[in-house]
Formats: structure tokens, sequence, C-alpha cells
């Protein structure tokens, strides 16, 4: 999981990444609003952890630019503004929880994670892309009558093409979100699991769902 920290106090956003990182989250730090603001419109994330007293572009509006411009990632403010209108204003502008300083890490911790099962909670639990019949919640896969047995670091890749269908994503966002990042970085593991897949989901009679676009990524196609 990818969480982006926009925090300029050098000493907390240095707490923060480290102690994310040492529960296996991919964390990356941005000490402005202006940098913060990019990075969450150019790269994606699946939480941001975002301070209020920012230099130049402040927290509430690095966030309600973002809401307007339809971003729905998980937004957990952690600020030193404690008054119940600054607790209002954050929520209103679109924050999903609000934490102030000082705070228990542990605290911190059950927060992310009760914002990311909920993001991913919230999404259908069946997918349906052609023949292709998905159930999330047994982690089962059917093209056509056909059940196909994946493992479970396939039944992810697939999932993860599936909710994009349609969308090419690179090598490094599967990477990101699908496999620990803390494990074998391989440059073509990514390239081996789709192979995998690809063989699994294809026979003569159907064809292949899964393309290469060249120099960006992969796509799973949706039939015409």
């Amino acid at each position: 999981m990818r969480i982006l920290v926009v925090e300029d106090e050098q000493k907390v956003a240095k707490a923060l990444k480290e102690g994310l990182e040492a529960e296996h989250y991919d964390v990356t730090v941005a000490r402005t609003g202006e940098e913060g603001f990019f990075l969450v419109s150019a790269q994606s994330f699946d939480l941001v952890v975002l301070d209020l007293m920012l230099p130049g572009r402040d927290g509430i509006e690095v966030l309600t630019t973002l809401r307007k411009r339809g971003l729905t990632t998980p937004v957990l403010i952690l600020t030193a503004k404690d008054a119940v209108e600054d607790r209002v204003l954050g929520l209103d502008s679109g924050a999903d929880d609000y934490l102030v300083k000082p705070f228990a890490f542990e605290e911190l911790l059950a927060r992310v994670r009760s914002l990311v099962r909920r993001r991913y909670q919230d999404k259908d639990a069946a997918i349906q892309i052609g023949d292709l019949r998905i159930d999330t919640s047994a982690q089962r896969v059917w093209r056509g009558r056909e059940e196909i047995g994946l493992t479970p670091r396939e039944f992810a890749l697939l999932e993860y093409l599936a909710r994009r269908a349609g969308q090419v994503v690179s090598r490094s966002d599967v990477w990101e979100h699908v496999y620990d990042f803390h494990s074998e970085a391989s440059s073509n593991v990514v390239d081996v699991y789709v192979s995998y897949l690809r063989r699994k989901l294809r026979d003569e009679q159907r064809p292949g769902l899964i393309q290469t676009v060249r120099g960006r990524g992969y796509c799973l196609v949706k039939p015409d």
C-alpha cells in the first residue's frame, strides 16, 4: 500500500515515514502543499496523510482542489489545529478522518488500517468483463463455465487489472499496489506473473484478455 505523507516538520515527517515503513507501507514524503498536490495528482496512492499548516498552499486548499478534480483517495488530516471549527472545516472539505497532534502512533496506525480497509471493502465483490467473472470475496475466477485456479498473487494481479479494465497500468503501478514492496524487487517479476496469468486465461477458443502496451505497461481489454 502506498501512502503519501504531506508534512513540513522534518522530525514528524521522518518519524511517520519510519514508523509506517516498519509496518510495510510504501511511504513518500512531501514537505510543502504544492509538492503534495503535484505528487497526488501525478501518482497513485492508497492514502494521503495531510498536515493543514503547510508553507505555500495549505492543507485545506490542497484537499478542496483535489476533491473538486474528482480524487477519491482517502485523506487523513494530521494537525495541531484542534478547535471544533477546524475539525468541521477539514471534514467538510473532504477529509475522511481527522487526528490531532500530539497523537499515539498506535492510534494513527489503526486509523490508517481502517481507511484503507474501508476503501477496498466498498468496492463490488463481483466483477464481470465479457465471459470473465471474478468473485473477489471468495477469490474465485471463471471464464464462461470453466473455473480457473489462480495463486494468491495471480489473483491479486488479475483483480488489480480488472478494476482498471480498459486502462493501461505501468509495471511500477502493479508492483507498488499488488506486491509487497519489501519483497524481491526484480525488474521482471511483474512480467513473469503477467505471463503466468495470461497463459491461464487464454486458450484456442478464447482470445487473450491481457495486452502488453509497448513502453507503457499492461491493459486488460474490455470486449467490444
